[in-house]
């Protein structure tokens, strides 16, 4: 059974992504005094008297408005509206209620949702200020006092979302879900991809570059299994970032990173690679992510006969430590090839779990030094007494020797070649490290 659903809405500037912070337990929304800075939907886990939820921040609703950006919001917050199974509607004690909180009261009415109505910034505490009672003009019922910068009354509104969550059933089936972290420098067309694979404006799409500043998570599920789509924020050079709210933004983005089971890595086609694309790919190397290089906007690519074969080897040149990430070529806007996207995540993502057993690694050892002499060093010769995976999500080795320090750095590369070459572990990168003899225990 799916988790409930709270979605938190409300004008801008009003502490959505505060209280989204507090119920989260952790910083995942951006909180600034500019208004907009949360333009996604964002999710997260929480849980409260023994319930599990999901909950979801939003941008700030702006009825009227021609504003780009703040269009697309407003359309975000009612994907949430629609969504969610609890709508906590987020007001301000020090405006009051304001025009933008009728319409916003009178949409929530018409959606036929529960709604809690939570009236924040109450920060003192003592007598309750009685600007609180303005807000029952809005129809929602009794308005709930919160601090959500000090967590006054988060508990209150938490219980009342409670009391609408669906009722509990027996239910309780874990399919495997592999997070897939969408990953690549502004404007590439990880959001347009999400987009097209869901079917609706799931992310903001713009021509404005660096338009999704959150990392955001969509769970999306179709014949091959089940899948939580992280769009991330374009990751920019680190010197281009010159205000705190990007620096979040990269900062979510290597974090989305770190929660995914498998990345995209979004290369521009009409660029080629990057120094940009190499740095953020390495990001999901260094982390030991199962990867899939995806080149986007081919559409838009003067081709002959050889074009794709000479993109794959400079890419392959350009991203020389990640030889093994399967690459894909595919225009987001049209479709083309994205449902081979699923294919190939499953696979690499299988290959990243995959267990051999020591038996058959020590054949390999085995077979690799009898045909190339393990190095040695003023005479001494270097001895591999055994190897063992100690762990997946990437495959990982380690050899046992009689000296470390002979473990040349090019024979390690040779036996990690050799374990792909037998096993595959196509899409993952492949640790390996060397003990010497009497560190067994370490």
């Amino acid at each position: 059974m799916a988790k409930p659903l709270i979605a938190i809405v409300g004008r801008p500037n009003v502490g959505k992504s505060a209280l989204f912070n507090r119920i989260a337990g952790q910083r995942l929304s951006i909180v600034e005094d500019t208004p907009g800075v949360t333009r996604d939907r964002l999710y997260a886990s929480g849980d409260w008297s023994g319930r599990e939820f999901s909950i979801v921040d939003t941008g700030g609703i702006e009825p009227t408005t021609d504003n780009e950006i703040l269009l697309f919001m407003r359309e975000q917050a009612l994907l949430a509206i629609e969504m969610a199974d609890v709508i906590l509607f987020v007001t301000d004690i020090t405006t009051g209620v304001t025009a933008a909180d009728q319409e916003i009261a009178n949409m929530l009415l018409r959606s036929g949702k529960p709604v809690v109505l939570a009236v924040n910034k109450m920060d003192s505490v003592g007598p309750t200020n009685p600007d609180i009672y303005e807000f029952y003009s809005l129809g929602l019922g009794d308005p709930i006092a919160l601090s959500a910068a000090h967590g006054h009354g988060t508990g209150d509104v938490l219980d009342a979302c409670i009391q609408h969550f669906p009722a509990v059933t027996d239910e309780g089936e874990e399919e495997d879900v592999i997070h897939v972290a969408v990953i690549g420098k502004p404007n590439v067309g990880k959001s347009s991809l999400i987009n097209h694979i869901l079917g609706e404006n799931r992310v903001i799409v713009s021509d404005v570059a660096g338009t999704t500043r959150d990392a955001v998570d969509t769970l999306f599920e179709n014949e091959t299994g089940r899948y939580v789509l992280i769009d991330t924020a374009g990751i920019r050079r680190r010197s281009r970032i010159d205000d705190r709210i990007e620096k979040y933004s990269v900062l979510r983005s290597e974090m989305a990173i770190e929660r995914a089971d498998v990345c995209l890595i979004m290369i521009d086609a009409r660029e080629g690679v990057t120094d940009q694309d190499t740095k953020i790919a390495g990001l999901a190397h260094e982390a030991g992510k199962a990867s899939v290089i995806v080149v986007n906007k081919w559409d838009l690519v003067e081709k002959d006969s050889n074009t794709m074969d000479r993109m794959r080897q400079e890419i392959m040149k350009e991203l020389s430590y990640m030889t093994y990430a399967p690459v894909l070529f595919i225009s987001a806007k049209s479709g083309q090839r994205v449902e081979r996207l699923f294919e190939l995540i499953r696979y690499v993502d299988n290959q990243s779990a995959m267990r051999i057993t020591t038996g058959m690694l020590n054949n390999v050892l085995s077979d690799a030094t009898s045909r190339v002499q393990p190095p040695t060093d003023k005479g001494k010769r270097l001895k591999i007494y055994y190897m063992t995976q100690i762990g997946v999500r990437p495959p990982t080795f380690v050899c046992f020797c009689n000296d470390a320090a002979l473990f040349h750095f090019s024979y390690q590369r040779y036996l990690e070649n050799q374990i792909r070459n037998v096993f595959g572990l196509e899409g993952t990168p492949i640790r390996l490290y060397i003990r010497q003899k009497g560190d067994e225990d370490k």
